[in-house]
């Protein structure tokens, strides 16, 4: 298993604390703040350690409160609060210096027949020649001025993207706010539906919050420039696997009030529709 993945699967471990208590850890790629997507995935993780296996998460609603501290573990408190005939739910509150800087609430269900129907897939191509983020970064390593350039020389990347609208550093122009991104994990995964749940999560937080800054020419390089995730959310509709290529096809209807909407869809390469996934994020400039 790829260093990086492997290091992602420690920090999805948390630690039982005590009952309905946990301890996650922080990784170290340099950033000021914790990754939003990992939090969203340890705290999801830790809701699951008190759901039966045969109710995986069917969707979760979270709040970013607080930046969390990347210097620090991060405790996991979990409630339970129902535990019903077909639907368990759970809220889960991150804290850090006895503070709550996250919640998310989880719904957990059997799974049970019924009536289908989906959006199609839309019409893109596969993810072969396309060049990953990796691949992206060391072709414009010159034109990133720092302190970004040395942040992402020394990131992780447990998950590969794959983008097929691929933007250049330095390069700012107004864009429809749509984009594309092939994805999968970066090796291969145990066989564990709710460890594949806490992978994707962890990487449904990556590229969605770019999608609403396209049409407005926003250069993330700026200073003045100021984002921040709000909040995420994840409608499983079937269960999740990230051992092929996903698509993340994103979309923003909305931005207003230095505030913009993001929603995407999730498809399997042949075409089934996986989960949706929102999220509103911060887009401002200060000064």
């Amino acid at each position: 298993m790829p260093t990086a993945l492997a290091r992602l699967l420690t920090l999805l471990d948390v630690e039982e604390l005590e009952v309905d208590l946990y301890r996650g850890r922080n990784g170290d790629e340099g950033w000021i703040r914790v990754y939003g997507g990992q939090v969203v995935a340890q705290a999801l993780a830790a809701a699951q350690r008190t759901v039966p296996a045969d109710r995986p998460v069917h969707s979760l609603h979270s709040y970013f409160i607080r930046p969390g501290e990347p210097n620090i573990p991060i405790l996991y408190r979990v409630e339970r609060e129902r535990d019903g005939a077909s639907f368990t739910t759970r809220r889960v509150s991150a804290i850090q210096h006895g503070r709550t800087i996250f919640s998310l609430t989880g719904s957990f269900a059997r799974l049970e027949p019924g009536h289908e129907h989906a959006d199609p897939i839309p019409a893109v191509a596969g993810p072969e020649g396309l060049m990953n983020h990796a691949q992206l970064h060391a072709r414009d390593r010159h034109l990133i001025p720092e302190p970004w350039r040395t942040t992402w020389d020394n990131r992780d990347r447990p998950i590969e993207f794959r983008p097929l609208q691929p933007g250049q550093w330095g390069v700012v122009e107004k864009l429809p706010p749509v984009q594309q991104n092939w994805f999968r994990a970066d090796g291969d995964l145990p066989d564990d539906p709710a460890l594949h749940a806490c992978v994707f999560a962890y990487a449904t937080d990556m590229t969605l919050l770019d999608t609403c800054t396209l049409p407005h020419g926003l250069d993330w390089t700026d200073p003045r420039f100021q984002t921040a995730s709000l909040d995420h959310s994840i409608w499983f509709h079937r269960p999740v696997t990230l051992d092929g290529w996903l698509l993340y096809a994103q979309t923003s209807p909305v931005a207003a009030h230095a505030r913009g909407f993001n929603l995407a869809h999730v498809f399997t390469r042949e075409g089934t529709l996986l989960a949706t996934v929102a999220q509103e994020g911060l887009m401002r400039y200060r000064g």
